[in-house]
């Protein structure tokens, strides 16, 4: 029968405690370390991003990046400290990544698109776009998809994918626009009259602007009339409430000088042809 020996024991564990003991030590110094330095990092780059007065979504995506991409390091690094072998795990995890960003190819595509969105800012929360064929006013842009509120209240939530990557139409992007209407005279009435009467609308109505300076011009002769074209420069803000009252008040005025607005008409010859008997 074996006898106990206590030295042994007593040997192998302080063995065990100085090689493992040292590693466990170590490990816990670079977790810490390194945590403390990821939530610096983190700090550090969205405050950096704040100062480019980047969307929020995006500053607190990218730094929430930064700091679990540099706790990942952390990790690989812990297991190195134990030995573990992190080349073949590192492969994994690049076969998993592969295999996911193929598997969510279009959702990954519109986390691109968003991010390019919220980079370079093609329109920002309260402009009126047209975007993907939809108008509307933008009411939030996130990683992946953009809200629209339309005119009638309609919420359209538009793929990032389709905001970048076909045209978009920022109808408040700029300090001015131009509202441009059409009416149609008779032939027989007086153009100048037409014109001058018109001007005098645009120059009564304190929300057009004198620079630019609005236009009355012929822009067609059309079947049944000749059409003025008829450009107000507005605030973006004044467009749809100005259009709504000129073209009441201009249709009204022009009606009231007795100028005819008229209907499209065709006429019509009946030839008599010969009877046969």
């Amino acid at each position: 029968m074996e006898t106990f020996n206590g030295q042994a024991m007593i040997d192998a564990v302080a063995e065990a405690v100085s090689t493992w003991g040292v590693k466990v030590v170590g490990a816990l110094g670079v977790l810490i370390l390194g945590w403390l330095v990821a939530r610096l990092v983190r700090r550090a780059v969205q405050r950096a991003l704040g100062r480019m007065t980047l969307e929020q979504t995006l500053v607190l995506f990218v730094g929430s990046l930064s700091y679990y991409l540099l706790l990942t390091f952390v990790g690989i690094a812990v297991l190195n400290l134990f030995g573990v072998p992190t080349t073949s795990f590192i492969a994994v995890l690049g076969a998993a990544g592969l295999a996911v960003g193929l598997a969510l190819q279009g959702t990954l595509s519109n986390f691109a698109a968003g991010f390019m969105l919220m980079i370079f800012r093609p329109f920002r929360i309260g402009d009126y776009v047209e975007v993907a064929g939809v108008e509307g006013t933008v009411r939030e842009i996130q990683l992946f998809t953009t809200t629209l509120d339309s005119l009638d209240n309609v919420q359209v939530v538009i793929p990032n994918s389709e905001a970048w990557g076909k045209t978009v139409r920022n109808l408040t992007g700029n300090d001015t626009r131009r509202v441009d209407m059409t009416f149609g005279i008779a032939y027989e009435d007086d153009i100048d009259q037409a014109r001058k009467l018109i001007l005098g609308v645009l120059a009564a109505d304190a929300r057009v602007l004198k620079d630019p300076p609005p236009l009355v011009e012929v822009w067609e002769l059309a079947d049944s009339s000749v059409n003025l074209l008829v450009g107000a420069w507005a605030k973006p803000g004044d467009y749809w409430d100005l259009r709504f009252a000129l073209t009441q008040k201009i249709k009204e005025d022009l009606q009231t000088a007795g100028f005819t607005i008229p209907f499209p008409q065709r006429d019509v010859h009946i030839f008599q042809g010969e009877q046969v008997s």
